[in-house]
């Protein structure tokens, strides 16, 4: 069984940062995309980053280019502790939601198929990030 479990949500001032963890038990995750989505309430969830466990390649939502941060979200892992990180800086009131992590075995991965919710096969209950205006 599957299982993923977010934490490090919270209550932050507008230009704060926050780090949310996404550990992962009952699986090797060497074959995985791991991903990071949030939803906002009343808004559809959204594609928040990615990145394939095996070769650590990531993908960003709304950067010039998906394959690297702007610096404000950075996604990372941990293979020994089975944890994928979000290190969240410089947020803004508009980033407040629930910040989902999810785990896919999609074949092949592109920048289009890591931001599509119905590849994923596994999700975590979600973490509430609150950022204050």
């Amino acid at each position: 069984q599957v299982h993923l479990a977010e934490s490090g949500g919270g209550l932050v001032p507008s230009g704060g940062s926050l780090r949310l963890a996404c550990i992962v038990s009952g699986t090797s995750l060497n074959d995985y995309m791991m991903g990071w989505f949030r939803q906002a309430p009343g808004k559809e969830r959204e594609f928040v980053a990615a990145l394939t466990w095996r070769h650590v390649m990531p993908y960003y939502a709304n950067t010039a280019d998906a394959r690297f941060t702007d610096g404000r979200f950075i996604i990372s892992r941990d293979d020994a502790k089975n944890t994928m990180y979000l290190q969240m800086n410089s947020l803004k009131p508009e980033d407040t939601a629930v910040y989902y992590c999810a785990a896919g075995t999609l074949k092949y991965w592109n920048p289009g198929t890591a931001g599509n919710a119905s590849n994923y096969n596994y999700w975590g209950q979600g973490t509430q990030v609150t950022v204050s205006s």
